[in-house]
């Protein structure tokens, strides 16, 4: 245990923070959920779209079961358990750790709340649409927003790896629910036309959601590139 926590420690150190303002501007801009709100717009519009508002109701209510589920499992249980200190808050670390902007979480970091909600989301959804465009946007969202938080040090590999893997759980073991809903409800639908995505999302719709993805991201470029000029 002793040798795995060391390995977690230096692969922190290998790959948290850099040399480049730019780049500081790029994750602390990434990690925020307001960066993301064109994002969610976009997949609210894709789940509007295909149900109606018994369906669209009970989708958003299992949306909300995902973070809960993830969430509580990492801030509500993992955290208060297990008392591991974010890497900011490490005394072995301390001077090590490059902090952007004083930013440096809460005391205990393990597991990620981040990565837990952004793949439980991602799993989830990603099995509601089944549209391969959305489902890659929806895992590069997950990615790059829990890589975020290793950059700037709030969080070791491992709490992101756990995060990850109890996230598509979450998502996996609510997908599951959602079929039993849809059964009971004599409403699994399956279509074949090529327009429709095999659970009944129109493509055209479903392509709103990497549309959304590359919009945020150009975003980001920007307000990183002025955070540079005013840092």
């Amino acid at each position: 245990m002793d040798a795995l926590i060391h390995f977690d420690q230096q692969l922190l150190l290998a790959l948290n923070g850099s040399d480049s303002v730019y780049w500081d501007g790029f994750w602390m801009t990434i990690t925020k959920t307001g960066t993301w709100l064109l994002f969610f717009a976009a997949l609210l519009v894709v789940l509007m779209r295909r149900n109606d508002m018994r369906h669209l109701i009970i989708s958003l209510l299992l949306v909300g079961l995902v973070v809960l589920l993830a969430d509580q499992g990492a801030s509500g249980i993992c955290k208060p358990l297990f008392h591991r200190f974010r890497p900011t808050h490490e005394p072995a670390l301390e001077g090590l750790v490059d902090v952007v902007d004083g930013y440096r979480g809460g005391l205990y970091g393990f597991f990620s709340s981040h990565a837990a909600n952004g793949f439980g989301i991602c799993t989830f959804l990603a099995l509601l649409i089944r549209y391969r465009w959305a489902t890659a946007a929806l895992v590069l969202y997950a990615s790059i927003s829990s890589f975020s938080r290793i950059y700037l040090g709030v969080h070791y590999p491992g709490d992101i790896l756990c995060g990850t893997l109890w996230g598509i759980f979450c998502g996996w073991l609510v997908y599951q629910l959602f079929r039993f809903i849809c059964r009971r409800l004599k409403d699994e639908r399956k279509f074949y036309s090529s327009a429709y995505t095999s659970s009944g999302v129109l493509k055209d719709d479903a392509n709103l959601v990497p549309l959304a993805f590359s919009l945020t991201l150009i975003y980001v470029c920007f307000r990183a590139l002025f955070y540079a000029i005013n840092h």
